[in-house]
């Protein structure tokens, strides 16, 4: 409440006192009026003008510890007056106490990132993210403030680009986490419209991978229509061990247990930056039985790992010959041109992995034996991806069943 109006006669001030009469008198006398709003200390005097009066308010700025001031202009100094300029300064006073995020520039917020990723995540990772975020900034604008951005925005730039569902989807994925990260960083003041982005509609990955696996048969013709003796074991190996390019990649010889009919995966080999990581999650850390067939694929990948025409002073199961490992990109190559050709489409070495779960599913393995065997978190996961392999599979008893007769 306001508990007292005092007039200064030489300064023509006035000044309105906040608490008991007395303090703030001796505090007016000494040239500095202080009152208590909303648990702040405060300053408020009146200065007659012209044009009215301006009510004046100090306070302290507890980021930099200095004074700083608001004014608000009145035509009276009545006692509703000095009621309202209280609460406009105090709003004011409100309002410039508020946390500011900076206004930082697109390409400035994925700078900060960057340089953040590069201290915490696999340089495959960082590789990966930050060149999504270079596709975001060209689509989006690098001097675009961060402030400024919204859905609508958004979502009418990346449709512009002309992209599949897919790719917009993956880019909009990684813009979500680096506005995210700028939020949580006090360098984005709100993130409340991303709520309102939806994905772009897009064919599930099940529907995607639905043809990017082998018939056994095919894998057969496949395997039959290779010439080159090191891209023919990787394939067998790749289709009857179910595993990921990079791990087979990293696999070493002492990884091969023979005697316990194991593949020790504990590494992935990154082909973009030419290094071996971690595998893609702990789940992937896991041991691979080696059946039958996959015992005599591993006994020749061995046998061929120590032959003269391969790069010297190895260890690795599949070892390059002309770099240390081997080379994806000549093999995804091979692997494309001779599928196309055997078998009338083309193939990518992830999906000899789909295979390994098909032909698995096919003969009657259950999916969590499968999910494990795969390195998969969640057998839910792999029963998603892997669905119209079991819709095949019914489908396939059903035939049956119509076919039989009991009486």
């Amino acid at each position: 409440m306001i508990s007292e109006e005092i007039h200064h006669s030489t300064t023509n001030e006035y000044c309105i006192i906040f608490g008991q009469p007395p303090q703030a008198e001796h505090t007016f006398l000494a040239g500095c009026y202080f009152y208590t709003q909303k648990e702040r200390k405060m300053i408020m005097w009146v200065e007659e003008r012209k044009t009215g009066f301006k009510f004046v308010e100090r306070y302290t700025d507890p980021m930099t510890g200095k004074t700083r001031r608001v004014s608000v202009v009145m035509e009276k100094n009545t006692a509703q007056s000095r009621k309202l300029a209280v609460v406009a300064l105090s709003e004011k006073i409100d309002k410039a106490l508020l946390p500011q995020a900076p206004k930082l520039t697109l390409k400035e917020l994925v700078d900060l990132y960057a340089s953040e990723q590069l201290r915490t995540v696999k340089q495959s990772t960082y590789k990966r993210n930050c060149g999504a975020c270079k596709s975001i900034m060209k689509i989006l604008g690098a001097d675009t403030l961060v402030e400024n951005l919204n859905a609508g925005y958004i979502r009418e730039r990346f449709l512009a680009t002309g992209r599949t569902p897919g790719t917009m989807n993956e880019w909009m994925t990684r813009l979500k986490a680096l506005l995210r990260w700028g939020y949580r960083n006090d360098y984005i003041s709100s993130i409340a419209y991303l709520d309102k982005i939806e994905r772009f509609k897009d064919v599930s990955h099940r529907k995607k991978i639905e043809d990017k696996f082998l018939e056994s048969t095919e894998v057969k013709k496949l395997l039959d229509g290779m010439n080159i003796t090191k891209w023919k074991i990787l394939t067998e190996f790749l289709v009857l061990s179910g595993l990921r390019f990079g791990e087979a990649a990293a696999l070493e010889r002492s990884d091969i247990d023979l005697k316990k009919r194991e593949i020790h995966v504990s590494k992935n080999y990154d082909c973009i930056n030419d290094l071996v990581t971690t595998p893609k999650t702990d789940y992937s850390i896991r041991d691979v039985y080696i059946q039958d067939e996959l015992l005599k694929t591993c006994k020749n990948a061995l046998l061929l790992s120590q032959s003269d025409n391969i790069i010297q002073f190895s260890n690795l199961l599949f070892p390059g010959t002309v770099q240390e490992h081997v080379d994806y990109y000549a093999y995804a190559k091979y692997l494309r041109e001779t599928s196309l050709h055997v078998i009338g489409r083309k193939i990518t070495p992830h999906a000899l992995r789909h295979t390994h779960a098909s032909l698995l599913m096919e003969q009657g393995v259950d999916i969590d034996s499968i999910s494990k065997r795969l390195g998969h978190n969640d057998s839910h996961v792999t029963r998603e991806i892997y669905l119209h392999v079991t819709k095949k599979l019914e489908a396939k008893r059903k035939m049956q069943l119509k076919e039989v007769k009991v009486l």
